[in-house]
């Protein structure tokens, strides 16, 4: 298995205290960050001090069991990585972990870890969640500090927990943000999200059937800025991506693989006052989401439009899926839905800034609801 890059033995940690699992992403004090990449790899020196978020787990007790593989640069979905290996999704080996926290997702589902911490730019905490049938939230945009994390699109990147259930996130929670209380009331409406594309029957059908299980108020929805949002979040995500990684391309550029290479190329052509536009979009966006919460207190949506594909499959587009809540900087909370098959499906909870707790809670009710209709 390729699910760490690095093995630790934290000696410090109390006999009990929870495992938590680093996306080799951030820092961890005397170890290298190397990113998923063998370019970064070549020249990474042992960081001087944990991330912050990193070093808040630690002194609330947890104890850091190794840093975990990813996509290259984060710049992906799949998780597959063609310089560490390409972690074991436990579900199905033949399908994709999800990207770009594979090993953070791949460390908690196979029990190696209580708690992982990945990241979130365009769905890389809610995507392999989704693939290897765990639970993870991408917390709002600036609520946990990404200093000490190498950054992807720093518009749109954020840090946040993943577990096997929604008290393993509620846990993770606790630990990177010291005060973090959980005690948030469920929702009772929700606005069912219909996507501008295509989603599998399987999929729509466990996401209707899980909320109807919890006798939630449904409004069905359908947001009239959803696809301006994607694109201008892709546009944001892959012009980012470039002025973050520029100087990685530029030292090595047959090191990287093919697909980040091809996508920093993307973004190299997008030109500034492109990504000025969609910048500006984005402020538009916010106000539009705001007007909805008004009326709903969640919206609820497939965290992926399909169940996880396989490895020599293309790969799913969450593009639809995740790309407009990072644009808006809103927390979700993706968590287990299930099939009549093997798979899950994924729902995922999306919330006005700030309102983890609520998310949460919610998220509560859904996996309860979930037991009944294993």
């Amino acid at each position: 298995m390729a699910t760490f890059i690095l093995r630790l033995d934290d000696p410090g940690a109390a006999p009990g205290a929870p495992r938590l699992a680093v996306k080799d992403l951030l820092d961890v004090a005397g170890t290298p960050t190397t990113a998923g990449c063998a370019v970064v790899a070549a020249t990474a020196q042992p960081a001087t001090a944990d991330a912050p978020c990193v070093a808040a787990a630690r002194a609330a007790g947890a104890r850091i069991v190794g840093k975990v593989n990813l996509h290259e640069l984060a710049f992906g979905g799949t998780g597959i990585n063609p310089h560490f290996g390409t972690p074991v999704n436990p579900l199905d080996p033949s399908r994709i972990p999800g990207g770009s926290s594979s090993g953070s997702a791949v460390a908690v589902a196979t029990g190696e870890a209580d708690v992982a911490i990945g990241t979130d730019t365009a769905g890389s905490v809610r995507t392999p969640s989704a693939c290897c049938g765990i639970v993870g939230l991408k917390t709002s945009w600036g609520r946990i500090p990404t200093t000490g994390v190498w950054p992807l699109a720093p518009s749109l990147d954020t840090v946040g927990p993943m577990a096997r259930d929604v008290a393993g996130v509620t846990l993770g929670m606790q630990l990177l943000e010291p005060g973090f209380t959980a005690q948030g009331v469920p929702a009772t409406t929700v606005g069912r999200i219909r996507l501008p594309i295509r989603v599998d029957p399987v999929v729509d059908r466990a996401v209707d059937d899980l909320l109807a299980a919890c006798g939630l108020d449904v409004v069905e929805l359908v947001l009239p800025g959803w696809a301006a949002a994607v694109r201008a979040g892709g546009t944001v995500l892959f012009g980012e991506a470039w002025l973050s990684d520029r100087a990685v391309y530029e030292a090595d550029a047959d090191g990287l693989g093919d697909e980040t290479r091809g996508r920093l190329e993307q973004g190299r052509s997008i030109p500034a006052a492109e990504l000025a536009a969609a910048r500006a979009h984005a402020r538009r966006w916010r106000h539009e989401l705001a007007t909805v919460f008004a009326g709903v207190e969640v919206l609820a949506l497939p965290t992926l439009p399909v169940l996880a594909t396989r490895l020599d499959e293309p790969p799913p587009d969450s593009r639809f899926t995740n790309v407009p809540v990072n644009l808006a900087g809103l927390p979700a909370l993706a968590l287990p839905a299930p099939t009549d098959g093997p798979l899950p499906a994924s729902v995922q909870l999306v919330g006005p800034r700030g309102c983890e707790p609520l998310l949460l809670a919610t998220g509560a009710v859904l996996e309860a609801a979930a037991l009944t209709l294993s």
